[in-house]
């Protein structure tokens, strides 16, 4: 069963109706409102997901809901949880400043009975909400949280993409791998921004480089719509390359402002929270020979197709795999387990992602077998992600690097390897 619930927004989204919308029926959840805590072997398992259907990271939401989706799909066909469909709610996280949209996403999916909900994208979006899902002993499965002081939040926390250690490091070691000894970062004042800009600073002074621009106290306020003193700013300092770190709202106004300023655009580098294809939206060949980086394996062709089978208007495949890993893992926890609770999927998250060894399966049908005869596994996962640590993170993950061309459309170049420390 999917089912999507838009709550009516009176500030972020005036005018937006409540929407249920079901298929693939499989029973009713029932209307008794109750904690993660309250299902069991006899209860469905019922997903929620926090993911970005509006705001300044709307272009993830549709492939990380079309993971979730995708996995459902390859969890039923292959006979459920414990005898029972599986169940996915879909709700809006919006962003960091309508913080009011998740709030009221988290509260209608705990009345819903889910005992785990998958997002949010943003890490300043968790941390608004953090506390109430783990709080009601909920499993939260991000696909997409980077911040590092996540790491070991809570026991109900895990999280399918890497802390900003990995993709920090990598996007550090790619600019200075280019030549750069005087990067510049063009940065938000987030907590995703601000955290992935300390690893690359980090990261350019052990090395001997310099950070030129975008040093604490040099962020930028996430509302703002004029770059131009910014920009400006960045450029009296002489970078040699500038990484940009904030989301698609800032984005395309600081690359027309460092176009305009005449800066060589194939110096400048994206992240995973400004990686989309821009195509038509600058001048053709402005972006040609720009570089991005993007935690995961590049998903395979056969992925793609499937997940096209789902969605088949995605343009892009960004924190898919993770958010269909979160769910397959949840899932085989719960089997683990024999219990849908989330207290008994919290227990066993680990266990089925490998971290105590155990035989390898790629498929949930692959892993639902071996758990049925009593072995342990270790679930190969999709994004390419290593088994869960003792931070609930992923112990390993590979980051993507991607090469805009003269389309202004971003291509798979490499993947590097990384362990969390």
């Amino acid at each position: 069963m999917i089912r999507s619930t838009h709550a009516v927004r009176a500030a972020a989204l005036a005018g937006a109706a409540a929407l249920v919308l079901a298929a693939c029926s499989s029973g009713d959840s029932g209307d008794d409102a109750t904690d993660g805590a309250s299902a069991d072997s006899g209860s469905p398992l019922i997903v929620g997901t926090l993911l970005p259907q509006t705001g300044s990271l709307a272009q993830l939401g549709p492939p990380e809901i079309a993971g979730v989706d995708l996995a459902v799909k390859d969890i039923n066909e292959a006979g459920g949880v414990l005898g029972s469909d599986i169940e996915v709610v879909h709700t809006d996280s919006s962003d960091a400043e309508h913080a009011e949209v998740a709030t009221q996403s988290v509260q209608d999916l705990i009345s819903q009975d889910v005992s785990v909900i998958v997002g949010a994208a943003s890490s300043s979006v968790t941390r608004n909400v953090i506390d109430d899902i783990t709080g009601a002993k909920i499993v939260q499965i991000s696909p997409a949280n980077t911040a590092t002081d996540l790491s070991g939040y809570s026991d109900f926390y895990f999280r399918t993409a890497p802390p900003d250690t990995v993709q920090g490091s990598a996007l550090a070691n790619l600019i200075l791998g280019d030549g750069a000894v005087n990067p510049g970062v063009i940065v938000f004042n987030d907590d995703y921004g601000t955290s992935l800009r300390n690893v690359v600073e980090e990261v350019v002074t052990d090395q001997g480089a310099t950070l030129a621009y975008g040093t604490e106290g040099q962020e930028f306020d996430p509302n703002e719509t004029n770059f131009n003193t910014i920009v400006s700013g960045a450029l009296a300092t002489n970078p040699d390359a500038i990484a940009i770190i904030a989301f698609t709202t800032q984005t395309p106004l600081i690359v027309s402002e460092l176009a305009a300023q005449g800066y060589d655009m194939s110096k400048v580098y994206f992240v995973d929270g400004n990686l989309t294809q821009f195509g038509e939206e600058f001048q053709a060949g402005l972006l040609e020979g720009a570089q991005g980086t993007l935690p995961g394996a590049f998903p395979s062709d056969e992925f793609q197709a499937r997940l096209l089978e789902v969605n088949d208007g995605l343009t892009d495949f960004s924190y898919a795999a993770e958010s269909y890993d979160a769910t397959i893992l949840a899932a085989l926890a719960a089997v683990k387990g024999g219990a849908t609770d989330g207290e008994t999927i919290q227990a066993n998250m680990a266990a089925v992602s490998g971290a105590d060894g155990g035989e390898k399966c790629s498929t949930y049908a692959d892993c639902l077998e071996l758990l049925d005869a009593g072995d342990d596994i270790d679930y190969e996962a999709q994004s390419g992600a290593g088994p869960f640590n003792a931070d609930n993170d992923p112990s390993s993950a590979y980051i993507g690097v991607y090469v805009f061309g003269a389309d202004n459309k971003y291509t798979f170049a490499k993947s590097e390897f990384g362990e969390v420390g």
